[in-house]
């Protein structure tokens, strides 16, 4: 199906952009795939209009439906890729776990995730080794051996990218169920991880009952996408795992726009509402 606008997040950010493209008479999509920040919070008493406070979950909920009556399309689907295309004013494709769809212009909105396992080695080894990003770094481990840590929707997606590269992958699902998924040259190891060694760069991983895996490379791609995973990805500018964007909240890719807390700055429902806000009235603009 196709769109205007796609938006990557159904938090206070995304769902205010929506509410202004789909009140320009402008077809949206908002798409969603996991448990939001919001969501978690017991209680909020800072912010407009609620004298009582309200909890997380159910501003998050009142958001959402409030897009659902205006007319936004709203679905819970895991998004898996984004891609950029030129076919017919399309600009963009993005691809979920259950079917993919062309926008002319995309809003990233899904907050600033922290999907970095809690295994020894890792900060270590960042940039040694250490990826987080198949379809840029892949090419530096042609006819090497990698691993994937991760075991859902979107670790089997980078290991995809990294098929036809790779001599072998290891998918590492640390302790998790592995995924339904065959290559000739994928491997899937459930056991845990215990740590990632090395000298000047990985050269190995110890799993838990001592194990050990001789890699080249390590992927992380542990639980589900975040905006600055599709932002690297897309070749947008990121600094400290920040997205940069101008004031229109535009990335430096065109089209491409983000807001709330995967741009940075104040972590506050109101931030995100007021960037979600210039990021939709932008997004109308020749859509």
């Amino acid at each position: 199906m196709d769109y205007d606008v796609v938006i990557i997040g159904a938090g206070p950010a995304g769902i205010s952009a929506s509410l202004y493209i789909v009140r320009a008479n402008k077809k949206v999509l908002v798409l969603y795939g996991d448990k939001s920040s919001l969501e978690k919070t017991d209680k909020i008493e800072n912010y407009y209009g609620f004298k009582n406070g309200i909890s997380g979950e159910e501003l998050y909920k009142t958001g959402i439906k409030q897009a659902e009556n205006l007319g936004v399309d709203v679905k819970e689907e895991e998004v898996i890729k984004i891609e950029t295309i030129s076919e017919n004013n399309y600009n963009f494709i993005t691809k979920t776990s259950n079917g993919l769809y062309k926008s002319k212009k995309v809003i990233l909105a899904t907050g600033n995730k922290k999907n970095k396992p809690k295994i020894n080695g890792i900060n270590e080894f960042e940039g040694k080794g250490i990826s987080y990003c198949a379809i840029c770094d892949g090419f530096f481990y042609k006819n090497k051996d990698v691993a994937v840590i991760g075991s859902g929707n979107y670790a089997i997606s980078e290991t995809n990218d990294l098929i036809n590269l790779a001599r072998k992958i290891i998918i590492l699902t640390d302790g998790k169920k592995a995924p339904d998924f065959r290559a000739d040259n994928v491997e899937i190891e459930t056991r845990g991880i215990k740590e990632i060694k090395g000298n000047n760069k990985v050269e190995e991983i110890e799993l838990a009952d001592g194990t050990e895996l001789k890699v080249d490379g390590v992927f992380i791609a542990q639980g589900v996408a975040s905006s600055t995973d599709f932002a690297k990805k897309l070749g947008v500018l990121v600094k400290n795992d920040k997205i940069i964007v101008n004031e229109n909240m535009e990335t430096n890719i065109k089209n491409l726009y983000a807001c709330g807390d995967c741009t940075g700055g104040l972590l506050q429902v109101s931030k995100a509402v007021y960037e979600g806000t210039i990021a939709g009235l932008n997004a109308i603009r020749n859509c």
